[in-house]
């Protein structure tokens, strides 16, 4: 009998009324492990009840109450960090090793989040006018709704809900429905941690639930990660249902090589930064900007490299695994005929490579395509896998232009000796994360994530200083109190002031 994930709604699994399920595959097999619950948007109503219903006494919980439960949690996730790793290689391929990097990089937000007592606290101005102080608070926002993508199902999770958590706001999380696991997972770690019924609830489900979260009166603010055309739906959708919103979108991030570059040290990063979790990230590099002189020695070097790579099932040690589904592995590979027919030179064809996994696994191997012209579609879109673009510029201003041009801001990097380049080279581009010979530029979970033009949209960037900014809402309050002098019974003698 097939087994079916539910929905995790006021700190139990919860099936609702949906009959609706949807397969969730083992990427490196190429077959369905399991199904997942589709919610109606009843369902999502029943998980926003019970947040809002756990609202009141969370919010009123004392900093020293919610900073215990976020202790516990992190003890407990760091400890059973390789089950989940487990978990995510089965559901979404990327191999063990990157699995534990995108814990690691969670359980960071969840220390992060530990800071709450003193990024909570708020200001206070005494005797503004004569008797008159005023002073702020921060307080939760209420019940917030997170989407989170397929590439990252622990990860980006752990970017929003615990500081919301923290903040005193409750969640209801729809994850990805390609590898919805982790998100149950987390959500039972977090009741085994302490966390009251309610507070954390997980609904899976498409298009319907989503939509269900945007429009819900109850719902006050929805952090999302995902590509830029629904990135922008979902900001525009919420907006204009009242809700405060963090929408990360899509990418194109260039990696520019100049002359004086180490090329050895530059083939290394595009090689990581290319193909880590098969290219399946906001943050991967895809388009290499090499000036000329030095293009044809880097392309021969990253080529060399790539040819050590092991492609194949994440559980076997291998250094990439396959993409996330069949229909997402043609269409990346679809744009290497794109390549040809636009005269791009394909130095490395993933289609080739020999697979270390199950024959009907959704694999393309590393992909190296030379000589891109700015007008193909394959230096234009974001491509979400396993390819690597080169395009050949005459040198830093070329670079900057091209930058600069693309619809995208997330991320860039710079792979340079020269100070002075890097230091001009990080003041004009308009790009929200820049790595000076460093190719993925995440920022530490006290520095907040985000990119400029269409990689981001709403209030506010992810995690870090702005993400309880984002969790929570300001009061003023000015107040005055009477001199104690005017009033009440004084046997003393009586006495001029």
């Amino acid at each position: 009998m097939t087994q079916i994930l539910e929905h995790w709604i006021d700190g139990k699994a919860w099936p609702g009324e949906s009959t609706r399920t949807a397969p969730v595959f083992d990427p490196a097999l190429g077959t369905p492990q399991r199904e997942v619950r589709m919610a109606t948007a009843t369902d999502v109503g029943t998980a926003v009840a019970a947040a809002a219903a756990a609202l009141p006494q969370w919010r009123d919980s004392s900093i020293a109450t919610r900073s215990r439960f976020l202790l516990t949690f992190r003890e407990l996730l760091n400890a059973r960090k390789d089950d989940l790793a487990q978990i995510l290689t089965a559901e979404h391929g990327k191999v063990l090793s990157d699995a534990g990097g995108e814990i690691a990089r969670g359980l960071e937000v969840v220390e992060f989040a530990l800071a709450m007592p003193q990024l909570l606290k708020g200001e206070f101005s005494q005797n503004v006018s004569t008797d008159v102080d005023v002073y702020s608070v921060r307080e939760p926002v209420g019940v917030v709704g997170i989407i989170s993508p397929f590439n990252f199902p622990a990860m980006v999770p752990l970017w929003f809900f615990p500081i919301a958590i923290a903040a005193g706001n409750t969640v209801v999380l729809k994850p990805s429905e390609k590898d919805p696991s982790a998100a149950n997972w987390l959500a039972e770690l977090a009741a085994e941690a302490g966390l009251p019924a309610g507070v954390l609830n997980v609904v899976h489900g498409d298009k319907e639930a989503v939509d269900a979260l945007l429009v819900h009166p109850d719902v006050a603010a929805i952090s999302f990660v995902g590509s830029t055309p629904i990135a922008r739906y979902v900001y525009q959708t919420a907006a204009a249902n009242d809700k405060r919103v963090q929408a990360l979108g899509g990418a194109k991030n260039h990696m520019l090589v100049l002359p004086d570059a180490d090329l050895d040290l530059a083939a290394d990063a595009a090689v990581n930064a290319g193909f880590g979790s098969a290219g399946e990230r906001c943050m991967a590099v895809s388009a290499l900007l090499a000036v000329d002189s030095i293009a044809d020695e880097l392309v021969a070097k990253i080529a060399e490299r790539m040819g050590k790579l092991r492609t194949g099932d994440g559980r076997r040690g291998c250094d990439m695994g396959p993409l996330i589904t069949r229909e997402h592995r043609d269409k990346v590979a679809g744009y290497l005929d794109v390549a040809a027919t636009d005269g791009a030179t394909i130095v490395v064809d993933g289609r080739e490579t020999s697979i270390d996994g199950a024959a009907e696994g959704f694999w393309l191997g590393p992909t190296l395509i030379d000589n891109v012209p700015t007008s193909s579609a394959v230096y234009q879109d974001e491509i979400f896998g396993p390819v690597l673009s080169v395009v050949r510029v005459n040198g830093f201003e070329e670079g900057i232009e091209l930058i600069n041009s693309s619809p995208y801001g997330n991320g860039v990097a710079i792979f340079t000796n020269d100070g002075g380049a890097a230091r001009q080279f990080q003041r004009r581009v308009t790009v929200g994360m820049i790595g000076i010979n460093v190719p993925i530029p995440v920022p530490v979970a006290y520095h907040s994530f985000g990119g400029h033009k269409a990689s981001i949209f709403g209030d506010a960037k992810a995690y870090g200083p702005q993400g309880f900014s984002f969790f929570t809402q300001e009061k003023a309050i000015t107040s005055r109190w009477l001199d104690p002098s005017h009033g009440g019974i004084n046997l003393g003698f009586p006495q001029h002031s």
